[in-house]
């Protein structure tokens, strides 16, 4: 273990605050700590907020660490459009009544915006306008997108009506399945420091987390210890019907994260730099010279990650911050077929670590997101687990959140904020379980549409993109029909015909919104599409944006031959148009203002950022990195086209 966990052990706080759900009457925070703890919310300038006393129940996620969701309920309205300062305060669970309060002026000064000595957040009168983005992994050498968002909001500090309303983290906000080696020498490290709980493991190579740890397997050799890796072929041909890899399909699989406390204590890396003093020292025993290599670079990638995080705590300490899952919360190709899903749930390591990684995003991740959905059977069974931490209960627990339907929510803003799980609900193929699931179900599906009925206009979050780069899209269904969907990440709405065709049907009801706007990540490039139907006249009917990644990228040549290649292919009188789902509709690319002739796909990794007018339509969409901000131009397509078939 690091020396310098010495200095963070005096830090009681470890991860947070971060600001969740922020509605009229409700503040929900989350938070993790190294004591249990009581606290209270002041609000500057807002009448008896300081005996704002939270409904906080703590889980215990080790010998000395506490997550805490900390809903604040408010007797009258929060003022709108400016900034309201607060200070959350905290003393220890065994304090007296006598004992003063922890300010966050000392336990987080750093977290105050220049000029500022509180921190403060803005209740935004509608939605006018929105940051968001995904794929954040910590060792791809790039620059975080996060830290961009930080600085770009730190500028508009004195200036609260220009803010946005919230912050939405579209999928992949953590890579549990791609972990660098020293990020896992991190983690292991704070397991130990925290004591976060042991596990039992059930028919693998190792019995429990502590063998794991101290495996020869524990670096750069994990995918030998996942189902279907090791040379078994009757254990191959039992539960895997001869297929490579059919679950652990990431080709970074080295270091797959295992049991629930690896994935809890990345969640506490990836977001709070209290966590960290510097990454641990010297290398770990038994790797070869390659692994040394791939090592020490990924050392000098996660440097200047960690550097960065004091500006992620912050944003995440302004910014009301809504996530929803994608893969890689989970793992790669996470519900991809009906196939994988049999596979996966029927082998009792798999399920394990799907398991463990689902538990991991409710505590961290969807639990803020809608608070009322897990009341009940959700949260007795986390605190039973987080009481007596033994098999039986974390199998309970795991058996509960994989048959758990309530991932999806909305917001009741202006315009209407709805949330899709694309995961979890999936549209299975009954005449080949090796063809890709839709991404969501006839009932999911009833539900979405339901939900948009009496509505002029509203934002919706679909982690892949509904309208996407066609070629890629063609690719895909070749790999399919060949019946290797796995290889090519074969994920998009159009794959499946009953989704695409419920999908489509949905935006051409005359019931539905006048204006729909979709926002997306997935795909690590983003890009701009508006959308009308083939009757339609004037501004487009929808828009579908897309920002990713927050901290990954595209293969750069590659993309811009995929590009060039599908404009010229599905040119707006290309025959190919009449082949697609989509050919009662045209889609125009607005392009980036930087884009040289003949480029609709924007390869940068940073934050989007969207505004909206009064009735719901965007009106400007710029992509925010460290060094620049690159803008799309939403005045002028760039093609346009009577055509009946599709515009792409």
């Amino acid at each position: 273990m690091s020396a310098n966990t010495t200095t963070r052990k005096t830090e009681n706080v470890l991860a947070g605050p971060m600001l969740r759900r922020l509605e009229s009457r409700r503040i929900v925070f989350w938070l993790a700590t190294r004591e249990p703890c009581v606290w209270r919310l002041s609000i500057k300038d807002i009448e008896n907020s300081a005996a704002l006393v939270p409904n906080a129940t703590p889980v215990r996620i080790g010998r000395h660490c506490f997550l805490y969701l900390l809903d604040f309920v408010l007797d009258s309205d929060l003022p709108t459009d400016q900034a309201l300062p607060y200070d959350l305060q905290w003393q220890k669970e065994s304090a007296g009544e006598t004992e003063n309060w922890v300010s966050i002026r000392e336990w987080a000064p750093d977290l105050c915006q220049d000029g500022h000595d509180l921190p403060q957040f803005v209740k935004r009168t509608r939605l006018a306008g929105v940051l968001h983005g995904s794929c954040r992994k910590p060792h791809y050498p790039c620059e975080d997108g996060l830290v961009a968002a930080d600085h770009w909001l730190n500028l508009k500090a004195n200036d609260p009506a220009s803010w946005p309303a919230f912050l939405m983290l579209t999928g992949d906000q953590v890579y549990v399945d791609d972990v660098a080696g020293p990020m896992l020498t991190a983690i292991h490290e704070l397991i130990e420091e925290l004591g976060l709980y042991d596990e039992q493991i059930e028919e693998a190579l190792v019995p429990d987390s502590q063998t794991l740890y101290k495996s020869k397997y524990n670096y750069y050799r994990r995918s030998e210890l996942l189902p279907d890796v090791r040379p078994n072929d009757p254990l191959r041909k039992r539960f895997f019907e001869g297929a490579k890899k059919p679950v652990f399909t990431t080709s970074s699989a080295d270091n797959h994260l295992v049991t629930l406390a690896e994935i809890l204590a990345m969640y506490l890396l990836v977001w709070s730099p209290i966590t960290w003093d510097c990454l641990p020292e010297g290398l770990p025993a038994g790797l070869s010279p390659e692994e040394t290599e791939r090592y020490r670079k990924e050392r000098e990638t996660l440097t200047h990650f960690i550097g960065g995080l004091k500006s992620v705590r912050r944003v995440l300490a302004h910014m009301p911050t809504l996530m929803i899952f994608d893969d890689h919360d989970v793992t790669d190709d996470w519900n991809l077929t009906a196939d994988w899903e049999q596979t996966a749930y029927g082998h009792p390591f798999s399920r394990r670590i799907i398991g463990n990684a689902l538990v991991g995003y409710m505590l961290c991740q969807g639990w803020g997101n809608n608070p009322d959905a897990f009341k009940d059977d959700t949260l007795e069974k986390i605190q039973a687990w987080s009481q007596s931490p033994t098999k039986p209960h974390q199998d309970d627990l795991i058996h509960h959140l994989l048959h758990f339907h309530h991932w999806e929510y909305s917001l009741d803003t202006k315009p209407k904020l709805l949330v899709m799980d694309t995961r979890t609900r999936r549209w299975r193929s009954e005449r080949n379980l090796n063809r890709p699931s839709g991404l969501m179900d006839w009932e999911a599906l009833t539900e979405l549409q339901t939900e948009l009925l009496n509505h002029d206009s509203v934002v919706m979050v679909s982690p892949a993109p509904i309208f996407g780069v066609k070629l890629i899209e063609v690719v895909q269904k070749c790999f399919s029909l060949a019946g290797k969907p796995l290889l090519v990440d074969a994920e998009n709405w159009m794959a499946h015909k009953g989704t695409a065709g419920a999908i489509l049907n949905i935006f051409r009801h005359t019931r539905t919104p006048a204006h729909f706007v979709i926002l997306s990540g997935d795909v690590h490039y983003s890009f701009v599409y508006g959308i009308q139907l083939k009757s339609q006249r004037g501004v487009p009917h929808l828009w579908q944006i897309t920002s990713s990644g927050i901290k990954n990228e595209f293969p750069r040549k590659l993309l811009d031959t995929l590009d060039r290649l599908s404009r010229w292919l599905y040119s707006p009188r290309s025959p190919l148009n009449y082949f697609t789902r989509r050919r009662g509709m045209k889609i125009n690319p607005f392009k980036p203002e930087t884009a040289s002739h003949g480029e609709r796909l924007l390869n940068q990794a940073g934050i989007g950022y969207v505004e909206f007018a009064e009735d719901g339509k965007p009106t400007y969409v710029e992509q925010i990195s460290m060094q620049k901000r690159t803008q799309f131009r939403l005045d002028v397509p760039e093609e346009s086209s009577s055509n009946p078939g599709e515009t792409q």
